[in-house]
C-alpha cells in the first residue's frame, strides 16, 4: 500500500488518532500497549504518528490489545453511522488488488463486511485468526482460489465458502481476469 493514496493516507489519519485516543483512554502508555498487543513500541510510536504502513494483522493485535473491534481502528472518528465504515484497507503489490472494509455488524464480538478484488495473480495470505472466528466468502465475478491449510478450494461466480478461520489461509486468482467476492469476518 503506497502512502501517497489519497485513501490510504486518510485510513492512516484515522487509525493515527483511533488509537492514540483508544489508548489514553485505555489508560495505558506506548510501553504497556506495545507489552500487550505484542507490537514493539517503535511501530505504535509510527503508527500513532500516521508515519507507517501497518498489516492488518498488527492492527488486530493492537485492537484485541485495546478490546476494541479492528474497524474501530480504521474507521473515520467522526462517523456518523458506526455500522458503516467504506474504508481502504488493504491493497496489493498489483495495481487494482484491494480490499475495503464497508461495513460491520454485531455478532458475538461484530462481523466485519469486506467487498475484495483481486487482479490476475495477486494472492492474499492470512494468519490463522483466534478460535471461534469464522469467514464467509462470496464470488460474484470471476473465480477464486481459496487455499485453506493444504486445501485449495476454487470458487466460481456466485459460488461461496464458510469455515473456521483459525488457521493459516489466503485468497489468490489464478485467472485471466480480476475476481470480485464479499468477505464476512465473524468474530
Amino acid at each position: 500500500m503506497h502512502k501517497d493514496n489519497g485513501q490510504r493516507a486518510s485510513v492512516l489519519q484515522h487509525v493515527s488518532q483511533n488509537v492514540r485516543r483508544l489508548r489514553h483512554a485505555a489508560e495505558l502508555s506506548q510501553s504497556a500497549l506495545a507489552e500487550k498487543s505484542g507490537v514493539s513500541r517503535r511501530m505504535l510510536v509510527a503508527i500513532e504518528a500516521g508515519e507507517k504502513n501497518v498489516s492488518l494483522t498488527t492492527l488486530d493485535r493492537v485492537a484485541e490489545a485495546l478490546d476494541v473491534a479492528f474497524s474501530d481502528l480504521i474507521q473515520a472518528p467522526d462517523a456518523r453511522d458506526p455500522s458503516r465504515i467504506n474504508e481502504l484497507a488493504w491493497a496489493g503489490a498489483i495495481p487494482g488488488s484491494q480490499a475495503v472494509l464497508l461495513a460491520k455488524a454485531s455478532a458475538s464480538r461484530e462481523v466485519e463486511l469486506w467487498q475484495w478484488r483481486l487482479e490476475p495473480g495477486e494472492n492474499y495470505l492470512s494468519e490463522a485468526d483466534a478460535d471461534g472466528w469464522s469467514e464467509q466468502v462470496y464470488v460474484f465475478e470471476g473465480c477464486l482460489t481459496v487455499v485453506l491449510g493444504d486445501e485449495e478450494r476454487v470458487l466460481s461466480s456466485g459460488e461461496f465458502i464458510s469455515f473456521a478461520s483459525n488457521c493459516t489461509h489466503a485468497y489468490r486468482n489464478d485467472g485471466a481476469v480480476a475476481v470480485r467476492f464479499v468477505r464476512n469476518v465473524v468474530i
